[in-house]
């Protein structure tokens, strides 16, 4: 059986991932040293090209220096998985949920975080054994889906990715998010004080629930 309980480690520091789609490596190093500067330990990128892989490689390799997790997204293949191995990825992040794709993670070392969508889905993967899932796309799903599926599933945990940003993340915190996925408002300079308000009162420094 599958099992991803080692995201509780690694989301111990603060309520936020970024996520870096697109960006190359140049301005993925830069973007991902603001977002650990501001607190926000965990970076994803998400690999669709070779370009992707190559920032992925790079931030992995200045994530270690610094003792950071950054995994691979838009993991949707083996392939995509040997690749995310390849590059140093600490764990795996997916759109959908592929048993295949879930376990060739597991069995490659890096924890897979699948992407849900409905309670059909939660509950399949709550019984491959997997309790941290992507909620996506988030702003579609909104708050009322989160609340919801912890009725049925209070063991779910879910990070919440797709239309995120400092305007609805402590909203999707409050509403029983573990983890909210932020991409492009860490590019935004008016973001980023709300952002460090949601990691712990005026400093950039916050924990994440348990």
């Amino acid at each position: 059986m599958t099992e991803n309980a080692q995201f509780s480690e690694i989301f111990t520091t603060a309520p936020l991932m970024a996520i870096l789609r697109g960006m190359g490596t140049e301005r993925s190093l830069a973007v991902a040293t603001i977002a650990w500067d501001l607190g926000i330990d965990v970076v994803e990128i998400p690999i669709q090209t070779e370009e992707d892989v190559s920032a992925l490689k790079a931030v992995a390799t200045a994530a270690r220096e610094r003792g950071k997790a950054v995994g691979a997204g838009t993991v949707v293949s083996i392939e995509h998985v040997r690749l995310a191995a390849a590059a140093g990825a600490s764990f795996t992040v997916s759109p959908g949920f592929d048993l295949e794709v879930v376990r060739a993670s597991s069995e490659s070392g890096m924890p897979p975080m699948p992407g849900v969508g409905s309670a059909t889905e939660v509950q399949l993967a709550l019984k491959s054994g997997l309790t941290w899932l992507k909620a996506f796309p988030a702003s579609v799903l909104g708050t009322q889906w989160i609340k919801a599926m912890h009725g049925p599933f209070p063991q779910a945990k879910f990070v919440t990715t797709g239309g995120m940003d400092a305007a609805n993340a402590g909203t999707f915190l409050a509403a029983g998010a573990r983890v909210v996925a932020v991409g492009s408002a860490l590019e935004d300079p008016d973001q980023l004080p709300r952002l460090a308000t949601l990691l712990g009162n005026d400093s950039p420094r916050g924990s994440a629930r348990q």
